[in-house]
């Protein structure tokens, strides 16, 4: 198992699930296919791959819309893509898949996401059924670019498939793997990372594709990691445009078994900003920042098309205490992406160095925090 945050005594607040992880909220898996090679072709780095988050498991065989969930998303910044989040703001509906993958691989997963839910839907769900939400399934990208041979489209169908068959509730791999493998955070090596929080009888868990900020904002337990680390270990660029300021993406998936409205939810994923500012993002102009959040709760009533149906939800005065939660696992969650990250040479022979642990600790204990 790679090293985490905690190992290395980077204090956090709240209380963490049994895996610190997304797949703490019941019923969550996640699954990874990671592409790491070179081309047949012209021998170009591979570094990219696909991650999918299952919210109710990837055995949901039979009617599908059953299988839906109540969800919500915001845009800090929206240089990038996160696919069917129109239908989410007009319905409050989730298909129960979301994948995340490179920036040129949208339509592909998108496309095998579909065929995805065909093959696990019967013949008389298909023909009776409205199945809308299954038909504009949730895919989000970060662009992997300086480290894969991106224009050469990689990432194919029968990944994503695998990435799902490999799905499970246990401790999932961080760093870099699936979508967050040829990523990069702060000028380290980033990826995908996650945590979670208890807070009562409910859990938030959240799992980031961390590709995103500039050195000098990076922030560690209030420490300027990035302006002490300004000309550490700094990106090699062998070739490629050099780009100025934050050009980077994050996607941030926010589960939860808290039973809670579409609304709600969508007030959940506008507190992720604030976790991330606390590691040093910024939100800038280039950046793709976009989050999404779940509840797995309300699955009683989810595929009714008649009557009156009953939801249970959580007053708005007691969310406070999930907004906290919201902030300690995002900021937990991308630090332990770029722990558990190691050094990546990719196309073209650009490189990117992964955070160095001693370093961290070291000033850690400079700062009276260990």
């Amino acid at each position: 198992m790679r090293t985490r945050a905690r190992d290395l005594g980077i204090p956090f607040k709240g209380t963490p699930g049994v895996n610190n992880s997304i797949t703490d909220v019941q019923g969550v898996e996640v699954g990874h296919r990671t592409l790491i090679g070179n081309s047949s072709t012209d021998q170009k780095s591979i570094r990219t791959g696909v991650t999918v988050i299952l919210p109710r498991g990837k055995n949901i065989s039979g009617n599908i819309e059953n299988k839906k969930l109540f969800g919500g998303w915001y845009s800090l910044n929206g240089n990038g893509e996160m696919t069917g989040t129109t239908w989410l703001d007009e319905s409050g509906l989730l298909a129960p898949l979301i994948a995340i993958t490179n920036t040129h691989s949208v339509g592909t997963i998108r496309d095998a996401a579909i065929q995805w839910f065909i093959q696990q839907s019967t013949e008389a769900n298909l023909s009776e059924g409205d199945y809308s939400s299954l038909s504009l399934p949730v895919v989000a990208e970060t662009w992997d670019g300086f480290l894969n041979d991106i224009n050469g489209f990689h990432v194919k169908a029968e990944h994503l498939f695998e990435a799902i068959q490999s799905a499970s509730s246990d401790v999932i791999l961080e760093g870099n793997v699936g979508g967050g493998t040829g990523m990069i955070t702060h000028k380290f090596k980033g990826g995908i990372g996650t945590s979670s929080r208890i807070h009562d009888q409910y859990t938030v868990g959240v799992l980031v594709q961390s590709n995103y900020g500039v050195r000098n904002q990076l922030t560690i337990a209030g420490i300027p990691v990035g302006e002490i680390m300004s000309n550490e270990l700094l990106p090699i660029r062998q070739q490629g445009s050099k780009k100025s300021g934050e050009v980077g993406s994050i996607i941030v998936i926010v589960a939860t078994d808290a039973p809670l409205l579409p609304h709600q939810l969508k007030r959940l994923a506008r507190r992720v900003p604030i976790g991330i500012g606390l590691v040093g993002g910024r939100g800038g102009n280039g950046s793709g920042d976009i989050f999404l959040a779940f509840s797995t709760a309300n699955q009683q009533i989810m595929g009714k098309e008649k009557g009156v149906v009953q939801v249970d939800m959580l007053p708005n005065e007691e969310m406070d205490s999930l907004f906290e939660c919201v902030v300690q696992a995002t900021e937990e969650a991308i630090l332990n992406a770029m722990i558990a990250a190691e050094t990546m040479e990719g196309v073209y022979g650009n490189k990117i160095y992964a955070i160095p642990h001693d370093r961290i600790r070291e000033l850690l204990k400079k700062f009276n925090k260990l």
